[in-house]
């Protein structure tokens, strides 16, 4: 099927939001992570062609992102005649095996809360531009907010040695200071929150997952594959978008809690049948 025989056929998952269109490479890795790693075995490219093209991903979109992807260690090719497999690296296995613990431990219900918080001072010149991106980009994967320049927090101070690996990695520990404690007398955790992260944004995102998957039903095998690999491709971006803040912070029928639900049934429910299919696939 063509991208636009793809759209007609699921309008509700062909809809692209937050944060943009969905490439080639990015869908690839979507279905490596869900099908090559957990079985450890090589496949076909005509196999992955054939899965990508499902989803609306033309094959020549689909060849470069198996080259770009090999490219960058991720992937490992070996050669049968003319037809070429392809099996994860090391890396590739390492990267994807982070990504899945994060896709579904994140859906996971908070620990309780004891109220305390880490705080992180970081004094980086606004000269180096790079390298705050960088900090930036990594402390919120972490899901730390900023509420002010060189300030960022989180309520789940055993967060600090992921932090602190951080500060170590971008060679910031002499200008890094933190501290772990419970709120003061002055002001208020809500407000805090508001200023740290953008709680609006996070919850429209899962809004508008909840409205694409909940009427969801697959027709037959194939569609199930698809839908999963839809399901599972729209799921992983909330590890970086939502810091998973204790629910002593969030607002009232957080949006998330509702959508981590919805999740973990249809992952559940299409597992076996998509499953099924992708070994129908690689079989033949």
């Amino acid at each position: 099927m063509s991208a636009a025989e793809v759209a007609n056929a699921h309008p509700a998952l062909s809809r692209r939001r937050g944060l943009g269109a969905t490439s080639a490479r990015s869908l690839l890795l979507t279905v490596l992570g869900e099908f090559v790693l957990p079985r450890g075995e090589p496949v076909w490219t005509q196999v992955l062609l054939d899965v990508l093209g499902g989803l609306g991903v033309e094959s020549k979109s689909a060849r470069q992102a198996l080259a770009r992807t090999a490219a960058e260690g991720l992937l490992v090719s070996d050669r049968s005649g003319r037809r070429v497999r392809w099996s994860l690296s090391d890396q590739g296995t390492r990267l994807l095996s982070d990504g899945a613990a994060r896709i579904y431990g994140f859906s996971a219900a908070t620990r309780p809360w004891d109220g305390h918080w880490l705080v992180l001072l970081v004094s980086v010149p606004e000269a180096r531009r790079q390298l705050r991106h960088r900090l930036r980009t990594r402390l919120a994967w972490a899901g730390l907010g900023s509420p002010a320049p060189g300030v960022w927090l989180t309520p789940d101070p055993s967060k600090q040695a992921e932090v602190a690996e951080v500060v170590a990695d971008l060679g910031l520990g002499a200008v890094t200071s933190s501290f772990v404690g419970a709120f003061g007398d002055l002001g208020s955790p809500q407000l805090l929150v508001e200023q740290a992260w953008n709680l609006d944004e996070v919850e429209a995102a899962y809004e508008a997952f909840l409205e694409e998957f909940a009427d969801a039903e697959p027709n037959g095998p194939a569609d199930t594959l698809t839908h999963q690999i839809h399901l599972v491709h729209a799921w992983r971006r909330f590890p970086f978008l939502d810091p998973k803040l204790p629910g002593e912070l969030l607002p009232q029928e957080w949006a998330g809690a509702r959508a981590a639900e919805l999740f973990d049934r249809l992952h559940q429910r299409w597992d076996r049948a998509a499953q099924q299919q992708w070994q129908r696939m690689t079989s033949s």
